[in-house]
């Protein structure tokens, strides 16, 4: 394993791995992107073509039942492919060649015009298809190095073909069919149409079987074979059978060369469970983990001790410079307990004692939750009274004096809204803002602003 990889898979372990999945970053190492593999090939094959296939059937020029079509044609073409994981790519592939067929002395003539067609040979001036191909297994699947690929694959292709009958059935003799340079020619009532040109069209289905051996890391040996299902009943010349589709096999062996750089692992021959196993068995690795979990076990504590907050005043222990404040106290950013002007006459009080003011954040008219509990008791003795309360609303000194009266009004009017939402009429309530004035501490220290950015409750 290279630095890159080690660095790689240490990254997206630490991340996940404070995250509780650390299990998906593994496999999200071994099972990485297109990107860290060679996903391009092309390839060179040649072989032989014979006029039937394994599944059987009889070939339409006239072979007799049970015969095997001994006479075979040349074929050859090339492929690019890539590949999209390792399981499946697409391939086209194009080809060219002959197939040949003939009649069995013992089946007489398949054709009986111009004394009769005893052989066939077909013509492909080239045939083109666009392929999906599966990867069915490797061989040696717990080795990184794989060797032996198994494949099938099926496709849709074009053919442009032109079949020449023979009087003999060794392709010599009399020509007794030939459509080349007039295909395309027609009669339409009383009009003639004359053909031109030496090929005809047709579509095919290709469906094969195979097997790659991986010679190098660039280069790789190809068998195997495949039924071509064509949509022509011509594929052979006039015939018996009329409109019966016919077929032919191809059977081939070749190179593949796969592109890029070498530094690279060849999908076509990747096999995951290989490549997870190899890296669990990379010590180099495992050494990697044991200190990422040595990381993340110091990581752990460190929250741990973050979040323990004693006293439960909102501030954590390590920041707490007043660790044992009283239950329900205010505080500030420190920790440390805030302390209130005692209550004057007009200030409110509930059946459980004076209310303490409203405080609110730096520049911020938006209610902290712990105000919740005694803006629930003020709304229900205000309910319960049909009584009626004033919200003077201040700020600290920080920022100018027209903002700061502005700020002070949204702090009571924040206030009022909760009040109206326990139940409170609005018309019981009164919001006024003073901005800067009226402080009940020092401006000059962050403890006196901290009580000044309030909202007193008064009867």
């Amino acid at each position: 394993m290279n630095y890159s990889t080690i660095k790689k898979t240490a990254v997206a372990a630490s991340l996940v791995a404070a995250l509780g999945f650390a299990d998906v970053a593994q496999a999200q190492t071994v099972f990485g992107g297109r990107s860290q593999y060679r996903t391009w090939s092309i390839g060179v094959q040649g072989g032989i073509t014979t006029p039937n296939a394994l599944i059987g059937g009889n070939n339409a020029f006239g072979q007799k039942v049970g015969y095997f079509q001994n006479k075979v044609g040349e074929y050859y073409g090339l492929t690019v492919r890539k590949q999209f994981s390792h399981l499946f790519g697409l391939e086209v592939e194009g080809n060219r060649g002959k197939i040949k067929t003939f009649n069995h002395a013992e089946s007489g003539p398949a054709v009986e015009n111009k004394g009769g067609a005893k052989s066939a040979e077909t013509e492909v001036n080239w045939a083109a298809s666009l392929n999906g191909v599966f990867q069915l297994g490797t061989i040696d699947f717990l080795r990184r190095e794989n060797s032996v690929n198994f494949y099938a694959k099926v496709g849709l292709g074009v053919m442009a073909y032109n079949p020449v009958q023979y009087a003999n059935n060794d392709f010599t003799g009399t020509v007794v069919y030939d459509n080349k340079g007039k295909v395309g020619e027609a009669v339409f009532g009383d009009r003639e149409y004359k053909g031109d040109r030496d090929y005809r069209l047709g579509m095919y289905v290709p469906v094969g079987v195979g097997a790659k051996f991986k010679l190098s890391e660039v280069v790789a040996l190809n068998l195997g074979y495949t039924m071509n299902f064509t949509d022509e009943a011509l594929l052979y010349g006039p015939s018996r059978q009329g409109t019966s589709k016919q077929r032919f096999s191809n059977v081939y062996g070749g190179l593949e060369f796969t592109l890029g750089s070498r530094d690279k692992q060849n999908l076509t021959f990747a096999n995951p469970v290989a490549t997870m196993y190899d890296e669990l068995k990379d010590p180099s690795l495992r050494n990697e983990v044991e200190a990422l979990k040595q990381r993340v076990s110091t990581l752990e504590g460190t929250v741990n001790a973050l979040n323990t907050d004693s006293d439960g005043d909102g501030v954590s222990d390590k920041f707490d410079k007043e660790p044992n404040s009283p239950a329900g106290a205010v505080v500030d950013g420190s920790g440390r307990q805030i302390k209130f002007p005692e209550p004057v006459a007009n200030e409110f009080t509930s059946s459980n004692g004076y209310v303490a003011p409203i405080q609110f954040e730096f520049d911020s008219s938006v209610l902290k939750t712990q105000s919740y509990a005694t803006l629930d008791k003020v709304a229900k003795e205000v309910r319960d009274n049909n009584s009626s309360v004033t919200l003077d609303g201040y700020a600290s000194a920080e920022g100018s004096e027209a903002y700061n009266v502005s700020l002070s009004k949204d702090r009571a009017n924040a206030v009022k809204q909760y009040l109206v939402n326990a139940g409170v009429a609005s018309s019981k309530i009164t919001a006024n803002g003073y901005g800067e004035a009226n402080p009940v501490a020092s401006n000059a220290t962050e403890e006196g602003r901290v009580q000044n950015r309030r909202v007193e409750i008064k009867k």
